[in-house]
C-alpha cells in the first residue's frame, strides 16, 4: 500500500491538483462569468475575450476614451507571467501564491492552480470595470474625552453626544493617526461607553 505522506506520493497530489485546478479555471469561467453577467445589473461591465487585444477592444469600448493601449499592458501582463515561470521569483504575490500552495491543504482544495495570464488553457481573460468608492473618510464628529461633541470653537453642545465611528477614526480616534484595520471596534466601545457615562450623569 502506497505511504500517502511519502514526497513522491505528495508530489503526485500536487501534479494532480494543478493539472485539475487549470481545467476547473477555465471551466468555471467559462460557464460561470456569462452567468453572473446575466444576473447583474451591471453586466455591461464585465468584458470577457480569448486574447489580449480583443481583451483591449472591449475594455476602451466600455469607456469609449481608449485609455488602455494594448503595447503597455502586454508589456505588463507578460513581465508577471515572466515570474511564473521563474522559480525563484521574489515577486510578492507570486511568492504568496506558492506559500499557500506549498501546503497541502491549500494545494489539494484550490481550484485554480498558479498559471499564466496569458495560458491559452486558463482562459478566458476577464476584465471588469472598476468604480471609485470612499470608504472610509478617517473624520467625523469632534468630541472631547467623555463624547461630548465640540462645535467649531472647540466648546461642548449641551445634550448632544458621539460615538463609535461617527466621532472619529475607529471611535473618537482613541488609536491615534496610525490605527489600523481590526482596532475600531475596542475604540467603538469605548467612545460609546465613555459617551454613556458621561449622558448619565449629565442627567
Amino acid at each position: 500500500m502506497e505511504n500517502l505522506t511519502s514526497p513522491t506520493a505528495i508530489s503526485r497530489r500536487r501534479a494532480l491538483t494543478v493539472a485539475g485546478g487549470v481545467a476547473a479555471g477555465a471551466a468555471l469561467a467559462a460557464h460561470a462569468v456569462p452567468a453572473f453577467a446575466a444576473g447583474t445589473s451591471d453586466a455591461d461591465a464585465i468584458v470577457t475575450a480569448s486574447s489580449l487585444s480583443e481583451l483591449v477592444l472591449g475594455m476602451n469600448r466600455l469607456t469609449g476614451d481608449g485609455l488602455i493601449q494594448l503595447a503597455d499592458l502586454q508589456r505588463q501582463i507578460e513581465a508577471r507571467d515572466r515570474e511564473i515561470d521563474n522559480p525563484y521569483s521574489k515577486d510578492a504575490q507570486v511568492m504568496g501564491i506558492r506559500n499557500a500552495l506549498s501546503y497541502t491543504g491549500d494545494s489539494l482544495s484550490r481550484t485554480a492552480a498558479i498559471h499564466r495570464i496569458l495560458d491559452p488553457a486558463a482562459g478566458p481573460l476577464i476584465a471588469v470595470r472598476l468604480n471609485i468608492l470612499t470608504r472610509k473618510t478617517l473624520g467625523g464628529l469632534q468630541t472631547d474625552l467623555s463624547g461630548r461633541v465640540l462645535d467649531a470653537g472647540g466648546t461642548p453642545i449641551p445634550g448632544l453626544y458621539a460615538a463609535g465611528e461617527v466621532s472619529g477614526f475607529g471611535g473618537g480616534g482613541v488609536h491615534g493617526y496610525r490605527s489600523m484595520e481590526g482596532t475600531f471596534l475596542g475604540g467603538c466601545l469605548f467612545s460609546g461607553r465613555q459617551a454613556g457615562r458621561a449622558a448619565a450623569a449629565a442627567i
